[in-house]
């Protein structure tokens, strides 16, 4: 399984979920993406950020300051047929 690691320690809010979601267009559906951050209201902005984008948040942990997110992509949505007319 894919894993890639964004450290955005020392960045404030808005900014760590920002990257975080530039870095997931780029990966594959299912690939992990494991965020550090150091900004308190990143927990709260990134469980909002889970559950508005269906990503999923596998993993949290915190450690002397250091927040540890680990993001799960989610599978991209099958395309939607063109209407007949």
């Amino acid at each position: 399984m894919s894993e890639t690691l964004l450290d955005v320690q020392g960045l404030t809010c808005p900014l760590p979920v920002l990257k975080a979601n530039k870095a997931l267009r780029s990966l594959p559906a299912g690939a992990r993406l494991v965020v550090l951050a150091t900004d308190p209201a990143s927990v709260k902005d990134f469980r909002a950020y889970a559950a508005e984008t269906g990503h999923a948040l596998v993993g949290f942990s915190e450690d002397k300051g250091q927040f540890r997110f680990t993001l799960r992509k989610r599978e991209d949505p099958p395309a939607q047929a063109e209407p007949e007319a």
